[in-house]
């Protein structure tokens, strides 16, 4: 139904997409894999009109296929449901369903609210959501959001009067396990209505939804084949050119941390999300946070990083209180990797060096001006050392891979000289190759004496990579499990404390 035949797209100094052949057939879901920088989101956007090939040709229904922009994209069947969300908060879920085409519900200028509503509702039933369309989008679950998103992308695409493409680009990559179960049985629904293009780097999902896998490198496709004949070890192996061995989360460098107490929590309390939470972490040690969504994880990371004002308890720094401000976290040595890198971790219209510099502008300026060159230098060492794939310092953070748009925000406070780093879902989005290489990180960073407060994307990462776990529900930190080499608790002993 829809090919890209022969497509190649330049960037100065990068070939993005070399000689790229991809097919979609009708009531498919296809998986589209490879490591951050293998081409999968340059090739999301020129089915999506933000890119025009150099050269190649894509067809639909056997004809060419000319895609100007987003709108026009739509216009022909092709729509896409974005990783990082694209509905606004601030409008109800019936204006985010039918924004720029409230035309139609429009009577001698005013909109007609009751027929909106009602086209809304029809909509949602697709995607077997039972809300108020009426309800802004701000207040839903990320969950209920992302269900938004995709009923969006059907209506949109099923204008065109064929079988629409849906592209689903990273949809789990923050989705609890109820959630992504619903997600599926949702998608394999819609099969006999549409076909999809299905971007993850969770394999295992992958394999589980899609019919047939492309697997993308360097800008080529390496291989293609259906799910039923991959596996997982097949599938890592293609993606970064080694199998996948026992040390993924890099055990073997788990050294025993300091007895010297890096940060203490003290009796933390803030509304609902938590309620009388103590601990301490070490110098060298990761202290993992584990829990689901709403068990207050994540507002701790944000406390910790001096966001969020505690209502009782205190957070401190050796013998220093931190205050609830980001910049006295800062000067105290801790550095927060946010979940949301591109809107709290980046400033991405700014440059790689001065993304990089931005907590210690002191060391790159002389009477208030930044030197360049020094900025620069900086930046080239920290390149370097962390494998940055940039075309160079001063390259745009936008456009880079969001794996090495994280590997930027560690950079960030590597440079800094953070003693104590908050990472929030530090590879989330990012493939298994990125993920060993902040893995590897992170162990380089605790032999430095570096304490690391983690809240992992997955349960099995939480444990892989923590000396000690905590387990959070409903606020309250229900138990701290010991993590050694060797002994770690299972994930059925963790579960058993978080639900």
């Amino acid at each position: 139904m829809l090919t890209l035949k022969n497509i190649t797209k330049r960037f100065p100094g990068v070939l993005a997409l070399d000689d790229v052949s991809i097919e979609v057939r009708p009531n498919e879901i296809v998986g589209l894999i490879g490591e951050n920088g293998a081409g999968k989101s340059t090739l999301m956007k020129l089915l999506t009109g933000s890119y025009r090939q150099d050269t190649g040709e894509i067809t639909l229904n056997g004809k060419p296929l000319a895609i100007r922009n987003p709108r026009d994209a739509t216009s022909k069947g092709i729509a896409m449901v974005y990783q990082e969300q694209s509905i606004l908060p601030n409008l109800t879920v019936a204006e985010n369903l039918f924004l720029g085409r409230e035309q139609a519900f429009v009577t001698l200028g005013r909109i007609n609210w009751t027929k909106l509503k009602r086209a809304a509702v029809a909509e949602l039933a697709t995607v077997r959501l039972d809300i108020d369309p009426l309800t802004y989008c701000e207040d839903l679950s990320f969950g209920q959001r992302q269900m938004v998103e995709l009923a969006k992308a059907l209506s949109l695409a099923s204008r065109a009067g064929s079988m629409p493409v849906i592209l689903l680009d990273e949809p789990t990559s923050v989705l609890e396990a109820a959630e992504i179960e619903i997600l599926f049985r949702l998608v394999r629904e819609l099969k006999s209505r549409a076909s999809f293009v299905f971007v993850s780097h969770r394999l295992d999902e992958l394999l589980s939804l899609s019919d047939r896998v492309y697997v993308m490198k360097d800008g080529k496709v390496v291989s293609e084949m259906a799910s039923a004949d991959a596996s997982v070890g097949r599938l890592h192996e293609l993606m970064v050119g080694r199998t996948m061995d026992g040390q993924y989360y890099r055990e073997a460098l788990q050294k025993p941390c300091s007895n010297t107490v890096a940060l203490s929590v003290r009796n933390a309390s803030l509304g609902y999300a938590l309620k009388d939470v103590s601990f301490e972490v070490h110098a060298g040690e990761v202290f993992g946070v584990a829990g689901v969504v709403g068990s207050g994880r994540e507002e701790l990371c944000r406390v910790l990083a001096g966001l969020e004002s505690l209502d009782a308890g205190e957070v401190c720094v050796g013998t220093t209180r931190l205050k609830p401000q980001a910049n006295h976290a800062v000067a105290l040595g801790i550095g927060y990797v946010p979940r949301e890198r591109k809107i709290e971790g980046l400033v991405t219209e700014m440059t790689v060096a001065e993304n990089l510099t931005l907590p210690r502008l002191g060391a790159v300026s002389r009477a208030g001006i930044v030197k360049k060159s020094r900025e620069r230098g900086f930046a080239n060492d920290w390149i370097a050392r962390l494998h940055i794939k940039t075309p160079g310092p001063d390259a745009s953070c936008r456009n880079l891979s969001g794996g090495n748009q994280q590997k930027v925000v560690l950079a960030k406070w590597r440079f800094a000289g953070s003693r104590i780093l908050v990472l929030d879902h530090p590879t989330r989005g990012l493939d298994v190759g990125a993920k060993e290489e902040v893995y590897q990180l992170i162990r380089e960073l605790t032999a430095e004496g570096v304490a690391v407060v983690l809240t992992g994307d997955t349960l099995e990462e939480i444990l892989g990579l923590s000396h000690r776990v905590m387990v959070m529900r409903d606020g309250r930190a229900q138990r701290i499990l010991p993590c050694e080499v060797g002994r770690k608790p299972s994930q059925i002993e963790v579960v058993e404390h978080m639900v």
